[in-house]
């Protein structure tokens, strides 16, 4: 889903790859094992700050991708609150895609430099073709899911009735 009104600033903290076979064995089929953890750190109006985590593994084991970041989501809340809903073709929340079309570039130059397979492009979009993805496993922290009305009040001294 695409939400005109909503800038997604995303912003690259760790970055790895590591190529795990040494090249020149023959595979046929690559499958992509995917892992990835969306948090939010902090909500104010008009904006959502969340952390992502992201790992992306061949089958059979070639080479292992990690990302890690955040996105800065600004815009009305409602129409933020849009884009943390979960994709239910996809089951991945809205905002993940766009969080991995960003992560995609990073890791594809990764790749090269490797010389090892590229992650799909169009991974964690609906009506995917090409590379097979044998698991894609998304988590999401409870707290990002909860509408701001249900959200625990902040104070002076921290957010009252936060998870640690």
């Amino acid at each position: 889903m695409y939400v005109p009104n909503v800038s997604v600033k995303v912003d690259i903290t760790s970055l790895v790859g590591a190529r795990l076979v040494v090249k020149g064995t023959a595979i046929e089929t690559i499958n992509f094992n995917v892992k990835a953890k969306l948090e939010e750190r902090e909500r104010k109006s008009q904006m959502v700050l969340v952390g992502f985590s992201l790992s992306l593994a061949t089958k059979p084991s070639i080479v292992k991708f990690e990302v890690e970041g955040t996105a800065t989501l600004t815009g009305k809340d409602t129409e933020i609150n849009k884009m943390l809903e979960v994709d239910p073709e996809t089951k991945v929340p809205y905002v993940f895609q766009r969080i991995y079309q960003y992560a995609f570039t990073a890791m594809y130059l990764l790749s090269t430099i490797l010389n090892a397979p590229q992650p799909p492009h169009d991974l964690l979009l609906p009506h995917r073709e090409g590379v097979p993805v044998e698991d894609i496993s998304v988590e999401v922290a409870a707290e990002a899911m909860t509408p701001p009305s249900e959200k625990p009040q902040e104070t002076g001294a921290g957010t009252v009735g936060a998870p640690q």
